[in-house]
């Protein structure tokens, strides 16, 4: 297998990910993972696909991310694996599906419309 290569995409975060085989070691902007996600809490959302398909050390990623917030650039990320996953061997494909991981969330910010104060908030209405 050579290396790789996938895209993931939540809110205005974008991920690109090279995946190769290896000991598991993951780098993201040029830095260690835990370190550029300083939270438990998206430090488990990275390593979720590879906890489903009992994976865990066995693959070197080199990520590059940007756009939108922590949150976001977890979940492209996460998305990013779990494409990069099923291009890696079909059968991983079932469990990730059924847990939502293959599954691009469009939820994406409304734009401002003029003659507003946001997307849809009106101006406070004066009956008299």
């Amino acid at each position: 297998m050579e290396i790789v290569n996938t895209i993931g995409r939540r809110k205005t975060s974008v991920a690109r990910l090279y995946m190769k085989p290896g000991k598991g070691a993951i780098v993201i902007n040029e830095k260690e993972f835990k370190e550029y996600f300083t939270t438990e809490v998206l430090q488990t959302i990275i390593n979720q696909p590879f906890a489903l398909v009992d994976s865990l050390n066995k693959f070197d990623l080199n990520i590059n991310v940007k756009g939108g917030g922590v949150a976001g650039q977890a979940e492209a990320v996460r998305l990013a694996i779990s494409r990069a996953l099923c291009e890696v061997s079909s059968d991983f494909r079932p469990a990730l599906k059924k847990e939502g991981f293959v599954t691009r969330d469009p939820r994406m910010v409304e734009r401002k419309k003029y003659g507003r104060r946001k997307a849809r908030r009106r101006f406070q209405f004066s009956k008299r």
